[in-house]
């Protein structure tokens, strides 16, 4: 049996709370559909520092002065009650309440335990983790918008997060955590730009945006098993991959990613083990970064949440007739379909017809399906707090969801590491032998 020890929980505030300017931050259709949304939660493994470097009063510090810049993460989720129309509203609250900050140790737990052979997932691992069940609403009573943990280990040291995706989604997340790991590194923040705020409005929308008090409602909880591995996709596997797809397609006009090649492999091997019908639906959703699709573009570092959630649909006999080539295609027309056009007819339907998707603990909402979250354009192997850049990275529990795909980029250059948490009762012959 691990034991995690907690050594300590407490609040990091900005050092100057008020430095900002900014005091609200209303949200978006694009933010509250997200209101049930678990925390996304990731680590990185990196390895032990030295003993007298004093690592956590130096984590803390820096984590300070990088709130002071990334300000909304130190805020808290605010609801009001509009009793003229039974609806309630939200907005971020930028008041410098503070990230929590946990300190923990595993002092029985070693770099191999955690990464164990043929990419295993360890049963403790959730331990390590700061915000297990913990979804967006959730932050109306008790919880941060940001939380994070630091555990030592025997010989590494294992930095976590879950953070509420309706305040910023990955690319602002891991922006926020590159910057604190160079204060952390260089004991200075005074070379960092202020915050460009994600500001997108519509005018055919008020704010703040009323959400009727019955979609407020949380389903009860049904309990789904799943199970976890990391597969490892090296770059030889990837180049063999993407020429395959775009062999198949034949087309000059579209040509198929690194990243759609190894998503259209999972989405097809899973589905051909699957055991579900021909006739039965599937679908691939994976997030489309909108910033620079926007019409007027957005800067490519704005902080917010700026995606578009691109779903491919069709069914199992259709996916199994086709090759690698075809389902990737399918993929990449989805993700280029998302455009200045359809962001905005999502946002404007949304306020006409609110129905906020309850996909928190215990949703069976991805089954069938694949959620293809994280990103192997994220730089997650180029942080360093001072000693020493990330061994490994690994996604947190997938709080009851199947069908989640989380992508790192691997440790080694153009290699791809997809951390899958698939519902058992469909594929549990499908995780210990997708690639054997």
């Amino acid at each position: 049996m691990v034991e995690v020890t907690v050594i300590s929980s407490s609040t990091v505030r900005p050092k100057n709370i008020h430095k900002s300017g900014r005091t609200k931050i209303h949200l978006t259709p694009h933010d509250l559909d997200l209101l049930y949304l678990v925390y996304p939660q990731r680590g990185l493994l990196f390895p032990k520092p030295d003993p007298n470097s004093h690592v956590i009063p130096r984590l803390k510090a820096a984590l300070s002065t990088a709130l002071d810049i990334y300000f909304p993460f130190a805020g808290r989720l605010v609801k009001v009650n509009n009793p003229e129309d039974n609806t309630v509203s939200f907005y971020i609250d930028c008041n410098g309440s503070g990230a929590k900050f946990i300190h923990a140790k595993a002092e029985s737990v070693s770099v191999n335990d955690l990464l164990q052979s043929h990419g295993s997932i360890p049963c403790f691992i959730d331990l390590f983790f700061p915000a297990n069940d913990v979804e967006s609403h959730d932050a109306l009573i008790s919880e941060p918008l940001l939380a994070l943990q630091v555990t030592e280990m025997k010989d590494g040291v294992f930095i976590s997060y879950g953070y509420n995706h309706m305040v910023a989604d990955g690319s602002s997340f891991w922006s926020f955590f590159h910057s604190w790991s160079r204060i952390c590194q260089t004991g200075s923040g005074f070379n960092f730009q202020s915050l460009d705020l994600k500001d997108w409005f519509l005018d055919k929308i008020d704010y703040p945006i009323h959400i009727p008090v019955s979609e407020m409602e949380t389903p009860p909880n049904c309990e789904t098993s799943t199970k976890e591995r990391v597969f490892h996709f090296t770059r030889k596997k990837i180049t063999y991959l993407k020429a395959k797809a775009n062999e198949e397609i034949g087309s000059a006009d579209s040509k198929i990613s690194s990243l759609q090649a190894v998503v259209a492999y999972l989405w097809l091997s899973i589905m051909r083990h699957s055991g579900l019908n021909r006739e039965e639906m599937t679908q691939c959703k994976i997030a489309a970064d909108m910033r620079r699709r926007l019409v007027p573009p957005l800067k490519k570092e704005c902080f917010g949440n700026v995606t578009a959630l691109a779903v491919a649909t069709t069914n199992v006999g259709e996916l199994l007739d086709h090759g690698i080539g075809w389902t990737a295609l399918q993929i990449s027309k989805t993700v280029r379909s998302q455009t200045n056009i359809s962001y905005k007819t999502f946002a404007e339907n949304w306020v006409r017809n609110v129905k906020i998707p309850k996909i928190g603990v215990g949703s069976r909402l991805a089954d069938h399906s694949l959620i293809v979250a994280g990103s192997p354009w994220f730089a997650v192997y180029d942080h360093d707090f001072g000693w020493g850049k990330p061994i490994a990275a690994r996604a947190g529990p997938g709080n009851g969801i199947g069908g989640l795909l989380v992508m790192f980029r691997g440790v080694e250059e153009g290699t791809i590491d997809v951390h899958a948490t698939l519902t058992s009762s469909l594929w549990s012959d499908v995780l210990m032998n997708l690639f054997s």
